[in-house]
């Protein structure tokens, strides 16, 4: 299978610091927020299928990819508010948002702070607050980074957390690739370290109920790291929730079934985008 290039990125001063981003396609607009161990290109298949039906704006976040690196605390809040910027500079006023993991967690944050913004609200694997698993697990791969100072060992440490086991035994390859690319960033490792620590602290489950827009929660079913506990918080406190697991995937369903995520993303998104 091709890989899908690169897009262009391009970059807006947001405060203090400059947040890059990917402006591709044309349409009805589509911010797409990544993972805390990636950027932007987490999104390079989604961008190649969507980018002929909607704009999409895939950013990366501060601490992250091509945006400002600086060492200092961070918060989910904070975060999506250089989004919310982002979107008012390129004169965006409604968007459909679709988070992964602690993207998930900023398009939350977006709907709570900017609810006239979002069209709809996607979160593929992600958490409204941290179960002790979670806590557990993000800690480990911290203090891994930290001890070891290298994003390789990071990756061979961790990467089993993403991927069933099922996955992880008959797809070294692939395993091989997803662990060159976790292990490839130039991130500062203090930025991370920040990032995750933002993720453990994130809830807003006492304000889910404020959300009002069309929500997508998709999970897999064996997710450690957001795990079902994670999902039923979710899903019990937004009743328009749609809620689609997918059996026999953890953390990167979307790597393990993208056939079943790309079907029920692309329905969910044609079913709330507004008629031209």
């Amino acid at each position: 299978m091709t890989t899908p290039a690169l897009p262009a990125t391009r970059t807006a001063r947001i405060g203090p610091y400059e947040i890059a981003y990917a402006d591709e396609g044309s349409g009805f607009p589509l911010l797409l927020i990544h993972g805390l161990a990636g950027d932007h290109t987490a999104w390079l298949p989604q961008i190649a299928a969507w980018k002929n039906r909607y704009r999409i704006i895939a950013p990366d976040t501060r601490g992250a990819g091509r945006s400002s690196q600086v060492d200092e605390p961070v918060t989910i809040a904070g975060l999506a508010k250089d989004f919310i910027a982002l979107l008012d500079q390129l004169g965006i006023d409604k968007c459909h948002v679709v988070g992964r993991s602690m993207g998930g967690a900023l398009g939350q944050e977006i709907a709570l702070q900017a609810p006239h913004k979002v069209q709809s609200l996607t979160m593929l694997a992600s958490l409204a607050k941290a179960d002790l698993m979670c806590i557990r697990v993000l800690d480990c791969l911290r203090e891994v980074l930290e001890w070891r100072k290298s994003w390789e060992d990071h990756a061979r440490h961790g990467s089993h957390y993403f991927v069933s086991t099922r996955f992880f035994n008959e797809n070294p390859e692939k395993m091989a690739a997803i662990e060159k690319l976790v292990g490839g960033t130039e991130r500062k490792i203090a930025c991370y370290s920040h990032s995750s620590k933002a993720v453990k602290e994130h809830d807003v489950l006492d304000r889910l109920h404020e959300i009002d827009c069309p929500v997508l929660v998709m999970s897999g079913e064996v997710d450690l790291i957001c795990s079902r506990q994670c999902q039923q918080w979710i899903v019990d406190r937004l009743p328009q929730a749609e809620w689609v697991e997918i059996k026999d995937a953890a953390h990167f369903f979307m790597m393990e079934q993208p056939e079943a995520f790309m079907q029920a993303m692309t329905a969910f998104l044609d079913k709330h985008t507004p008629a031209r």
